[in-house]
Parts: C-alpha cells; sequence; structure tokens
C-alpha cells in the first residue's frame, strides 16, 4: 500500500563527510562492497522548460509537442523532473553516486554537451564537473562515482572532447580502473573520483575511465512491482564490481493518462514510506544477494541517505582477520 503524499526536504548536513567518519575497519573494504547513496537522473532539477525535445525521445512525443506545446510541454516537465537539489547539495546531503545523462543538441553547431531527460538542461556539462570539484577540494576525503550514460548525439569528437574536459577538471583525483577503491587506498593516492563511461570504446583507450555501471531499473509504476523485481535480481546475484540497485518508479502512457493531475513526484513520494522498509532490510557485501549502491529520485525527501548509509553498520570485520600487510581480511557479511 502506497504511503501518504510527503513533501518535506530534510538536508542532514552531517552527512556531507560521511565516507571520512566510517571506522577504521571499512577502509579496507572496496567501494563496490559498501553501501553508497545515489541520485537517480542527477541533474533533472534544472531542466529547461524552452529547450528541444531529445534527440532519443519518440517521433510521437516529438509531434505532440511541436503540435500542441502548451498542453505536452508541463506534462513532459512534470514527468521528466526526479530531483530537486543542485548537485551539490546532492553531495552534501550524502550522495556519493551522480546519474549524468549528457548529449549534444542537434541543431547546436558548439562543442557544448547538456545533460538530458526528455528535454536539456540549462547548464552545460563542463560547469558541472567544475561544480563538483570545487566542493571535492573541500571535502578531501570523500570519493564520489560519477556514471556518464546516454550520450545522445555524441561523435567521436565530442567523446574526445568530453574526456579531455574531465581529465583535465580532475587530473590527478581520477582513480585508475586497475585500482581496487578502497578508502585507504583512495585517500593515500589522493584519489576522489570514479568515471564510469557508457561507450566501451572509449574506456578502452582511457586508464582513467571505469566501465559502465550496471543500473537495475525496474521499469515499474507501483512500489510492489518494483521491490518484486529488486528482490529477483538479487537472487540472481550481484555484479562482482559496482552496480546500482534502482528505487525510482517509471511512469508509462497509461499511468499518465490515469493520473492527469500527477507527477512524477507525487508519484515517488508516495511510494517513499514502503520503499524506506525495503532499504532498511538491505545488508551490502560481496556475497550473492548483497547491494552496492541505491540510487532514487528527490532524494532530499524522507531519510533516504542516511538509511542507504547506516547499512554499513552491518558490516562485520571479523576479530581474528590477518594483520595489515599479510593478506587479504576475512569479512564477514551479516544481515540484521
Amino acid at each position: 500500500m502506497e504511503g501518504p503524499l510527503q513533501t518535506s526536504i530534510h538536508m542532514c548536513h552531517e552527512n556531507a563527510q560521511w565516507m571520512s567518519k566510517l571506522p577504521e575497519t571499512l577502509w579496507d573494504i572496496p567501494l563496490f562492497n559498501l553501501s553508497l547513496p545515489g541520485s537517480h537522473d542527477t541533474m533533472t532539477y534544472c531542466l529547461d522548460k524552452n529547450s528541444a525535445v531529445s534527440g532519443n525521445e519518440s517521433k510521437l512525443v516529438k509531434f505532440l509537442n511541436k503540435c500542441m506545446p502548451c498542453i505536452v510541454r508541463p506534462i513532459i516537465m512534470k514527468w521528466s523532473i526526479t530531483q530537486v537539489l543542485t548537485v551539490t547539495e546532492q553531495l552534501e546531503a550524502g550522495v556519493r553516486y551522480l546519474d549524468f545523462r549528457i548529449a549534444h543538441k542537434a541543431s547546436d553547431p558548439s562543442m557544448n554537451l547538456y545533460f538530458v531527460h526528455m528535454v536539456y538542461t540549462t547548464v552545460i556539462v563542463q560547469d558541472i564537473l567544475w561544480e563538483v570539484l570545487k566542493w571535492l577540494e573541500t571535502h578531501p576525503q570523500e570519493v564520489v562515482i560519477l556514471a556518464c550514460r546516454n550520450f545522445d548525439g555524441l561523435t567521436e569528437k565530442l567523446h574526445c572532447h568530453l574526456i579531455t574536459c574531465i581529465k583535465q577538471i580532475f587530473q590527478c583525483k581520477l582513480c585508475p580502473r586497475n585500482v581496487v577503491p578502497t578508502l585507504r587506498t583512495m585517500w593515500q593516492h589522493g584519489y576522489q573520483v570514479i568515471v564510469s563511461y557508457e561507450e566501451d570504446l572509449e574506456v578502452l583507450k582511457h586508464c582513467e575511465l571505469w566501465p559502465a555501471i550496471p543500473y537495475w531499473w525496474g521499469n515499474k509504476t507501483t512500489t510492489h512491482a518494483l521491490i518484486q523485481f529488486l528482490e529477483l535480481m538479487k537472487q540472481m546475484g550481484r555484479p562482482e564490481t559496482f552496480f546500482v540497485a534502482g528505487i525510482n518508479l517509471t511512469e508509462n502512457l497509461r499511468y499518465i493518462l490515469v493520473h492527469p493531475f500527477g507527477s512524477l513526484k507525487t508519484m515517488t513520494l508516495r511510494s517513499l514510506p514502503c520503499l524506506k522498509i525495503w532499504v532498511r532490510k538491505q545488508y551490502p557485501g560481496p556475497q550473492k544477494e548483497c547491494i552496492n549502491i541505491i540510487a532514487g529520485d528527490f532524494i532530499g525527501n524522507d531519510d533516504f541517505v542516511r538509511d542507504v548509509i547506516e547499512l554499513n553498520t552491518k558490516i562485520n570485520p571479523q576479530l581474528d582477520c590477518p594483520s595489515k600487510g599479510s593478506g587479504t581480511k576475512s569479512i564477514s557479511f551479516s544481515a540484521f
């Protein structure tokens, strides 16, 4: 049963440096075996209501938007916005996985790249990368995963431009993919950024790029169906490295027609009480049914980020593990 609509936004600045506050017993565990909060479609807080519909949307959506913009455009905006906090506010709230859907406008002769979710953002990618860097410089022990995805309209030349920007902005903060990313290792080398890149050919050319991170997307309109999907994925077994369990609901045409005055926000907020229960039952680790990154919409609402961070308290390094430097530590994970 869906919960009552909640509209409050909780900004917990205590989570701004939560990684640096983790106990030393967790410093040698790979980040892909910890619990990390993420935001789905991170940049939709700044979608441009006047922009063209993105190139990868259906011909029907483009046609309707062209014929009836006064009706269709408000609907698109209501169902495209998934976040209201800025990227800096999300990082400050404790989010450590940023979902960057990157695109180039077909009619734009410049090299400017934008974020996209049905429509394009008002900001360009380069400016947001600088904003992330600025935040990292004041939080030297925090690590952020940037998942670069979508790439609608990107040519080989534009990929080269984007990757060059990433390298020039983050420089030695970029963690190479041949490193096992534990907090201790990241801190020792000054690494703070892991960039996953959803274009295999480009990943092969650059050691600073990590392969695309799998995202468990349920494509469901109800909380019950979404949880069933996530439990099925867990039974099939988690990937060996980073992956995302998405607790974001997804509308379809039928749902929108049945809920003419609804929005993705109302859809999401009603689901939070049930999803909170599911999140709190999870546990991180390398075992088959463990989670890693949990990403959601409207992450400033409820206690989502705090709940995901607190899952790390379920990790119990055994007291009789070998001393540091004598080999791989034996770690046990318990669900409670």
